[in-house]
């Protein structure tokens, strides 16, 4: 495997079959179909067989390509495009724990095991290290583009942004906020509300000259943004969380946190406020069109339609749920009242950074929500008594263009205009053939079998706004 540099191949034209989910609910196979690129990497045109001119299209992209080597790439049979996934909750400075004590209760997990790792991110060279292994991770998984909470450290969050553009993956990160001395440990929190605010507000400039920095020297730059990060509501100050509120506002960022995740969380707020988690957090000014929050399980009518008003979206996050939320989030219930969705791996509560693991685990997650797991519970009263399940093409737009709607960023399809984010899936990888000997071949089995089945090594190539950054061979 190689992770590209900014040098590394980039194409203007693709030809080969598609998956994508433009809307929620359905997916669609664009067969054989020639997606064209602009010089900055984003879809100008898609043509499909029996369009007029596809022929014509097609021979002068091959012209093209005897000219400058590599500019079409062509899907031979058996290797599928699905749209790059967009996980909407990672705890970057977790990676070396994922998968180690999930078995234990949440405080301990977190006093002996997140809390000292996560301090270790005060080292600007072992923070680098580590966000640069997990960003190619993500990437060879699939994921081009992911919201990060850094650590509670100006200098290691600002090595995890580095590191993201440096493997090429598209990012949102956010220096955590976590200041109240009576909440969290002298080793590992913000000195003052004072310096919480001021290494936020430093962050917020610093990845922004990033950006510009680099957009200015490279149309393909995918970007790189930031985000007022406060943990969540029992971690910070009331002053620090009306501060970061008024920043967000001040430099329309990204707003991102946990919120109503599981039933020790949500009871902070309202034994401290009296109010829900979702309304004490609107209250601070830190749900918008530009927050996500995430699990938000415990979420009722009324904090479901404060997100629909406020335009927040939910990073739904099915593998944690079950180790840590105590509850499954209603996503179903959620998209019905118009709320954004998307999914996260939310590493290291979840222990997968793939998003293939969390679309099966949603699905599977809405039916138990739906049908209820205590089989001495009479069956009327065991589920949610509601429709909850979802199907497998809906879990898969939530972790594409659910997860782009969530940000407002132009990617998570193969649309005229969006930037193209592509992962190649090849389906007869030796010991991950996912052909299913040629039986069930209807374009929704075929999707379905990759969703459900495929590994990490059918992720041949992924490529990140026309440029390749992971090449298998």
């Amino acid at each position: 495997m190689s992770i590209a540099s900014s040098s590394h191949a980039t194409v203007r034209a693709v030809l080969g079959s598609l998956f994508h989910t433009p809307e929620y609910g359905s997916f669609e196979l664009l067969e054989r179909a020639l997606v064209e690129l602009d010089d900055a990497g984003f879809i100008e045109r898609v043509t499909l067989p029996g369009d007029a001119g596809y022929d014509e299209r097609v021979a002068a992209a091959r012209a093209a390509d005897e000219l400058d080597p590599g500019s079409l790439l062509e899907l031979t049979d058996g290797r599928y495009g699905l749209p790059g996934f967009v996980d909407l909750h990672v705890h970057a400075p977790q990676w070396p724990q994922a998968g180690v004590a999930l078995d234990e209760p949440l405080d301990v997990w977190l006093d002996q095991r997140t809390f000292p790792l996560e301090a270790r991110f005060s080292d600007p060279f072992f923070a680098h290290g580590v966000s640069l292994d997990l960003a190619e991770t993500f990437l060879s998984r699939g994921t081009t583009t992911a919201l990060y909470f850094g650590s509670a450290h100006l200098e290691g969050s600002w090595e995890l942004a580095r590191a993201c553009t440096e493997a090429g993956q598209r990012a949102v990160v956010g220096k955590v906020v976590m200041d109240d001395p009576a909440a969290n440990h002298d080793f590992y929190r913000d000195a003052s509300p004072e310096q919480a605010l001021a290494d936020t507000e430093e962050f917020l400039g610093r990845v922004a000259g990033l950006d510009r920095e680099l957009r200015a020297g490279d149309p393909r730059f995918a970007g790189v943004y930031a985000a007022v990060t406060p943990r969540f509501i029992p971690s910070c100050t009331d002053e620090v969380l009306s501060g970061l509120g008024k920043m967000a506002a001040e430099h329309g960022a990204y707003i991102q946190s946990h919120c109503n995740e599981g039933e020790w969380e949500h009871g902070v707020a309202p034994e401290r406020y009296g109010v829900s988690d979702a309304r004490a957090l609107a209250d601070f000014g830190l749900l918008g069109p530009r927050s996500v929050m995430a699990h938000c399980t415990y979420m009722d009518e009324a904090d479901t339609e404060l997100f629909r008003e406020t335009g927040t979206a939910v990073a739904h996050c099915p593998i944690s749920n079950a180790y840590f939320a105590n509850s499954a989030c209603p996503v179903r219930r959620m998209r019905e009242h118009g709320v954004k969705i998307g999914l996260g791996t939310d590493v290291s509560g979840g222990f997968s950074p793939s998003l293939y693991d969390n679309i099966r685990q949603a699905v599977m997650a809405s039916r138990m929500l739906e049908d209820g797991v205590d089989a001495l519970v009479p069956i009327e009263r065991r589920g949610a008594g509601r429709p909850s399940r979802i199907s497998v093409a809906e879990a898969l737009y939530l972790a594409t263009k659910g997860g782009a709607e969530a940000l407002s960023l132009p990617v998570g399809s193969f649309e005229v205009g969006r930037a193209f984010d592509m992962q190649v899936v090849d389906v007869r990888r030796p010991y991950a053939d996912l052909t299913g000997f040629d039986v069930f071949t209807e374009p929704g089995d075929v999707l379905a079998r990759i969703l459900y089945l495929a590994t990490p090594d059918n992720i041949r190539q992924v490529w990140v706004q026309g440029r390749q950054v992971i090449d298998r061979g």
